[in-house]
């Protein structure tokens, strides 16, 4: 640590409220513990949790960094022991529990994979959160297969985009709903079969068209309220369906009589309060399924924009517009 300086830039939450709480400020550098890295931030992504944790909705773990943002990229600039993967100038993307708006993040080891030479940083800044969530939820928890139907919420949002490019390479077909004709137009050109306008249409009619008699085989949901049971009469018999967060709210009416007749199966997850070995794991199967598909263009991190690190306003604005297709990404 003896290079590295005592200080640094970052973004604090002052109080809770809208993008104009975010303040810049300077604290004292970070130290490596025990089977973690310090990384030299050069990209970090914008993600919905960070917006909830500015808000005041969703707090930093206890004995981890109350600094936002989930997911950065940059270069190891010290290690711990117990750190044996990577060394100091090693190119890294990371998944982490807070800490991602600074100039230096630290990492769990175990929760790092290697930036590919083709990919840009800005890029590998926006890969963790969503990939990590995505391969979880629809490859490890609902065992989504290739001939199968597959529905994501939000398609154009860093979930959708992920969800839709994963489940299409591994031989699904995809369904998606989305808020504009424009947005729908950009999930097809990802290689969504279906992109419903729910402002316009009902995605229950256009899902069971699309699949027929057969239903949609797994939903990946981060909408919630009325959307659980119109999920539930989307789903084929042994459907899956995983809860990811709750924009209309958690609480539903449910049938569970289809439920039982269906022989569905209902679940969630959430990535951040998951021990480090957890997280490791799913680190490795990205590393060993999609990073090759990330290296050869198979799929690829949307981006919708990037933004100077003291601009983290500007770019919770642009995510709350709800505008975006892609990834909004804070640079370094």
């Amino acid at each position: 640590m003896a290079d590295l300086p005592a200080t640094m830039a970052a973004i604090s939450i002052d109080g809770k409220g809208g993008p104009e709480v975010l303040k810049p400020v300077t604290l004292p550098t970070p130290a490596p513990a025990q089977e973690q890295v310090l990384i030299k931030v050069m990209a970090a992504g914008i993600n919905r949790p960070d917006i909830m944790q500015r808000q005041g909705l969703y707090p930093a773990p206890k004995g981890h960094s109350e600094i936002p943002g989930l997911e950065v990229a940059g270069v190891v600039a010290a290690t711990a022991p117990g750190a044996t993967r990577f060394k100091p100038g090693d190119k890294v993307m990371a998944l982490v529990n807070g800490g991602g708006y600074a100039e230096f993040c630290l990492a769990e080891e175990a929760c790092c994979l290697a930036v590919p030479d083709s990919l840009p940083m800005d890029q590998a800044g926006g890969f963790a959160e969503t990939f990590f969530t995505v391969w979880h939820n629809v490859f490890e928890r609902a065992h989504l297969t290739a001939g199968e139907w597959f529905m994501v919420h939000g398609g154009t949002s860093g979930i959708g985009v992920t969800a839709i490019q994963l489940a299409k390479a591994f031989g699904a077909h995809v369904l998606t709903t989305a808020g504009s004709d424009e947005k729908c137009q950009a999930c097809r050109e990802l290689g969504a079969d279906v992109a419903v306008n729910y402002r316009t249409e009902d995605f229950v009619e256009k899902a069971k068209a699309a699949a027929g008699k057969a239903g949609i085989n797994v939903i990946l949901d981060m909408v919630g309220g009325d959307y659980i049971a119109k999920n539930i009469a989307c789903l084929g018999d042994d459907g899956r369906m995983v809860n990811i967060a709750y924009q209309k709210g958690s609480k539903a009416e449910v049938d569970f009589l289809r439920v039982m007749l269906k022989r569905l199966t209902i679940t969630g997850s959430t990535l951040r309060i998951r021990p480090t070995e957890v997280k490791g794991r799913i680190a490795r199967g990205l590393e060993e399924y999609v990073l090759p598909m990330l290296v050869d263009g198979r799929v690829k991190v949307v981006m919708d924009s990037t933004y100077p690190m003291h601009e983290a306003g500007k770019a919770h604005a642009r995510m709350e517009e709800g505008t975006h297709i892609g990834k909004i990404v804070l640079t370094l």
